[in-house]
């Protein structure tokens, strides 16, 4: 039987389930009463895992979750195709589709080959984790002029190899390869 989690000791990061449905908390605010006989409550942001779903809601301090039946595989990305995105599970070899929802705007990030971390609940994949960080070749960019840095901005328009554009340094040329924080969308540094 899977252990059981209390509400009160859930905190920021943690995996849960609720209503057969794997959860991650965002945020964790306990609230303890100052009168007798107040029930001390707990305030969780959350995120459902399957839908992606943000919402909050409150619970008791004695309401109890289940451990949820997650795991994290590495996988690489394939391709993708009218029935979704492909991804090759690292430890048995499976190849894995997730649908669109599932992957959200992790495409701009993933070139083929690229290493993520996959999630499954109870064996099925129910959405991909990135790395912080991607490297990903600059296919066009402006040539930047000496000089350029007049209105303050020193940076300029990039689309890389997914299709994205971010905006990069004046030295970054194209051809070059970037890292990108995928969190941000921004440009993290030369590769």
């Amino acid at each position: 039987m899977a252990s059981l989690i209390d509400a009160i000791d859930v905190k920021r990061k943690t995996f849960f389930e609720f209503d057969n449905a794997p959860y991650v908390c965002l945020e964790a605010e306990v609230s303890t009463p100052t009168a007798r006989g107040g029930q001390t409550l707990v305030r969780l942001k959350m995120r459902n895992l399957v839908t992606r779903a943000v919402f909050d809601k409150t619970f008791k301090a004695s309401d109890k979750f289940k451990d949820p039946d997650l795991q994290t595989v590495p996988a690489s990305y394939l391709y993708s195709d009218g029935d979704g995105s492909h991804f090759m599970d690292q430890d048995t070899f499976e190849t894995l589709t997730l649908s669109e929802d599932m992957i959200g705007d992790a495409l701009d990030f993933l070139i083929e080959g690229a290493i993520i971390e996959l999630h499954k609940f109870n064996g099925n994949p129910i959405g991909i984790e990135l790395p912080t960080h991607v490297e990903l070749d600059v296919t066009y960019t402006e040539p930047g002029a000496r000089g350029d840095t007049a209105s303050g901005s020193v940076t300029k328009p990039a689309k890389l190899e997914t299709g994205i554009e971010i905006r990069v340094p004046l030295f970054i040329k194209t051809g070059e390869k970037v890292r990108v924080s995928t969190e941000k969308r921004e440009f993290a540094g030369r590769a």
